[in-house]
């Protein structure tokens, strides 16, 4: 008579923890005090670049750069020709429209050509302005690459240390600490970069996009200061010249 199969043993606490530290020990940690330092500056480093990322994608929104509720003031205000309140109210707002249309009704006197200079430069330094800090993220998206790689070559010259200290023949677990070390280094230095560089990209053209659209409305908005050309002057009469008379021979 056969016997029962044994039941097969349950995971227990003691074995949930030890795949923890486990995975902890891989991805976190390194016996080497070097290459700790370098894998816990790119795990702050990759927590900063998702940081980065989240606040200028909520910084720099459409409410904030191109809000329709400025535009459709301005837009009232210019039509009603209240100019000196569209002027208060664009010096008011924050946004990168009331900015550039605050600038360019400011040199009104000057003439409709001044007001277009205005717009534009106005909005370069503006877009300039915003697209400064976001930088941060090109710079991030950069550099971690390159510490990773460091940390990668710092372990394998670690590994390959301890080949030679032993003979050829060392200690696994020493030889094998160096290449984690290189690899786990290699993988943050990635985690940092990719997602940088993808929302550096992503929020700086979704900030020219937004600028330019601006800029273009605010032309938009000062059209009504644009000359019209002038008119050609009628002659006061369309008939021709009665011919003088020849004297007689």
């Amino acid at each position: 008579m056969p016997y029962p199969a044994p039941p097969l043993p349950l995971p227990t606490l003691a074995q949930d923890a030890a795949d923890a530290q486990s995975f902890f020990e891989m991805f976190f940690w390194s016996s080497d005090p070097i290459g700790l330092v370098f894998i816990w500056v790119l795990v702050l480093l990759s927590v900063v670049s998702v940081t980065l990322t989240i606040r200028f994608a909520l910084l720099h929104r459409r409410a904030s750069i191109l809000p329709q509720e400025t535009r459709r003031e301005i837009e009232t205000l210019l039509g009603q020709k209240k100019y000196r309140d569209a002027i208060d109210y664009a010096n008011a707002d924050a946004s990168f429209l009331g900015k550039v249309t605050s600038h360019a009704l400011s040199e009104a006197p000057n003439g409709f050509g001044a007001m277009e200079r205005a717009v534009e430069e106005t909005g370069d330094a503006e877009t300039a302005r915003m697209l400064r800090p976001i930088e941060l993220l090109n710079v991030l998206g950069n550099i971690a690459p390159m510490m990773g790689l460091f940390g990668t070559v710092y372990g394998m010259i670690v590994a390959f240390q301890s080949l030679v200290a032993s003979g050829g023949s060392p200690d696994p677990r020493e030889l094998a600490a160096g290449i984690s070390t290189a690899l786990v280094t290699t993988l943050w230095g990635l985690v940092v970069a990719i997602p940088a560089l993808a929302g550096y990209a992503l929020v700086r053209n979704k900030v020219d996009a937004l600028t330019g659209e601006a800029i273009l409305i605010a032309e938009e908005l000062i059209s009504i200061f644009k000359p019209s050309g002038k008119k050609k002057n009628k002659p006061e009469s369309s008939r021709p010249e009665r011919p003088t008379p020849k004297p007689d021979a």
